[in-house]
């Protein structure tokens, strides 16, 4: 398997080949048409290879070739990119030829495919997916754009920032990400492989009209997690580390996408741990990891003793698998599957790990941790950890950052202040009733965030006349005062029970500080 590498002219001819063909999301969309382009998502192919069977377009060759993993002509591949041609595409580890006649085959050598994230419309290429090599993966294998990719890209803040830091890049999709909106972009990653195809893409990417790497380059580093830039400061990190949790047997497969060679979760304590060392003041980090569940230990507990002082910290969890789920998901994640000799044994060497070890579930979630800025006040870092298993809103790097703005302000704001503060509803927030037949009041009354963290919190009568009467006039506390004449209530009282539920509900995003 050779390592690819890009110049700049062969990047111009192949951009602008790609542009022309129509290789775009949306182009292959429509090439494919919907049915298989749902299929493609449940990672099968054969229903786009039927409907692009015998098409020699040059959208059509270049998605069989590149993307379905398909040989094709050489003369097909010569009219689908008329700039760069079949001879540049080997030259440039696109693909590899049988020959060099115009009706030799070439096959693909890597997978390159149209990407798409909100205005931003790229090309990433990656390793061949087992779906084409009809095997296991090599152990080197450097993974394209996959659910833990976007799960990460939607969890990032995009806020404008001087430096950005993208921990074990892989083939880069965070770094581009980074690119759009950091005025310096370092990427690490201890895959020579992996800062090849990261540094191929930000080639490539370079020379689109407003592409993340025009006009600068990507600084890769190659080493262990945060081992490059341990005396550097940064304004944004981002990590998708190699996080899976592996057995360490003799015989067994590591890849290095997936696997870092540490026992258990080691890998993302070291990173969780580590990375308040290198957050600039102000500095956000958004971090992917699994934590493993232990008895007489829950979670919360677990990977609260890896947060580092001085850093604010905001720890989701957002599903959990037991110990057989878990083995049989990255046991067919490299290409083995269920009922063959090969699969049962990495699924045994697996559960066996687990029980030795007392792992009585493994969780999966977002870290997020911030460096207080200079001059900011508070009396203890925040610690706040989630359970949110169901649908969040599709975009979480806006409400990341509304969720640390309001932590902070929370922090920095007493009981006494946040009375005299004029506080609005959030636009989603609807309210729901609930009560029998006839019956005068309701029994239940929610309070429904509709974006956000998608919250339903119960509310009692106080808190949904306060919640309903705060359009931004009328301070809390006149409100609360208003209420505790109507419900005969003492105010003080009124007072003590309501201020912690606002505050839960600024933090969430149901009410709006100034």
């Amino acid at each position: 398997m050779s390592t690819p590498s890009l110049d700049e002219p062969d990047a111009a001819a192949l951009a602008r080949d790609l542009s022309a063909a129509g290789f775009t999301v949306d182009g292959v969309a429509a090439a494919i048409g919907p049915m298989a382009s749902a299929a493609m998502h449940r990672e099968q192919v054969l229903p786009a290879r039927i409907a692009l069977r015998g098409d020699t377009s040059g959208l059509g060759t270049l998605v069989r070739l590149l993307v379905l993993g398909e040989p094709v002509a050489a003369r097909d591949l010569d009219r689908a990119l008329p700039l760069l041609r079949a001879d540049g595409a080997e030259r440039v580890g696109l693909v590899e030829r049988s020959g060099a006649g115009a009706d030799d085959e070439v096959r693909p050598a890597i997978d390159l495919r149209p990407y798409a994230a909100d205005d931003d419309h790229w090309w990433l290429a990656s390793d061949l997916s087992e779906l084409v090599t009809g095997g296991p993966l090599r152990e080197d294998h450097v993974l394209g754009v996959g659910g833990a990719s976007t799960t990460l890209a939607r969890w990032t803040p995009r806020t404008h920032v001087g430096r950005a830091l993208d921990v074990g890049t892989g083939c880069g999709v965070q770094a581009m990400h980074a690119a759009t909106h950091a005025r310096t972009v370092v990427a690490t990653d201890l895959s020579a492989r992996c800062l090849a195809f990261a540094a191929w893409n930000a080639a490539l990417n370079a020379q689109t009209n407003g592409g993340p790497f025009a006009g600068r380059t990507l600084d890769l580093r190659r080493g262990s997690l945060l081992e490059p830039v341990a005396a550097e400061r940064f304004d944004l990190v981002v990590s998708n580390p190699p996080y899976v949790i592996t057995p360490r047997a003799a015989g067994l497969p590591t890849y290095e996408y997936r696997d870092a060679g540490g026992e258990g979760d080691d890998v993302v304590r070291r990173l969780v741990s580590g990375v308040g060392s290198v957050l600039a003041p102000g500095g956000v980090a958004q971090l992917l990891g699994n934590w493993e569940h232990h008895e007489g230990e829950t979670w919360r507990e677990r990977v609260g003793s890896w947060l580092p002082d001085g850093v604010d910290a905001w720890v989701v969890q957002r599903e959990v698998q037991d110990p057989a789920e878990y083995a049989e998901t990255w046991a067919r994640d490299g290409g083995n599957r269920p009922h063959e000799p090969g699969f049962d044994r990495l699924v045994e060497a697996w559960l066996h790990d687990f029980a030795a070890r007392g792992v009585e579930g493994v969780g999966f979630g977002v870290v997020t941790l911030r460096r207080p800025d200079v001059g900011e006040r508070r009396s203890a870092d925040l610690r706040r950890f989630d359970e949110l298993t169901g649908p969040l809103a599709d975009a979480m790097g806006p409400v990341v950052a509304d969720v640390l703005t309001a932590e902070a302000w929370l922090a920095a704001t007493d009981d006494a202040a946040l009375a005299a503060t004029h506080l609005a509803v959030a636009s989603d927030v609807t309210e729901e009733r609930f009560g029998l037949p006839g019956a005068d009041d309701p029994q239940v009354v929610l309070l429904r965030q509709g974006g956000g963290l998608q919250r339903a919190v119960r509310a009692d009568t106080a808190l949904a006349g306060l919640v309903g009467a705060l359009d931004g006039d009328l301070s809390v506390g006149q409100v609360v005062g208003a209420l505790g004449v109507l419900l005969e209530e003492p105010v003080a009282d009124l007072t003590a029970r309501l201020l912690p539920a606002v505050r839960g509900l600024v933090a969430d995003g149901l009410l709006l500080h100034p």
